[in-house]
């Protein structure tokens, strides 16, 4: 089975919560995930953002259901990172 190791969403938040309480709710939801969140675009109502993830098995539904549930909305999977059951770096090998 294969494990989600990394993506980056493409997400439409409101201005409140700001960004970085809406990363930190993110985290505090998957506290094995390191969020990275980027304020591209803004206009009135809503900012652009692009969010990275980094885990080790990351709950990808369980983050959409946090986004959404904060407000936000996620308009695309821009990067993705999954990782076989078996996979070891070679430096691990």
């Amino acid at each position: 089975m294969s494990s989600l190791t990394r993506i980056v969403l493409d997400v439409l938040k409101p201005h409140i919560p700001n960004a970085l309480e809406f990363a930190s709710a993110i985290a505090g939801q998957h506290e094995k995930c390191r969020i990275k969140l980027t304020v591209t675009e803004m206009d009135e109502k809503t900012e652009t953002t692009v969010i990275t993830i980094e885990g080790k098995d990351i709950p990808y539904d369980a983050v959409v259901e946090t986004i959404t549930h904060l407000g936000g909305s996620v308009h695309s999977i821009d990067e993705v990172e999954v990782q076989g059951s078996g996979y070891a770096p070679a430096d691990e090998a």
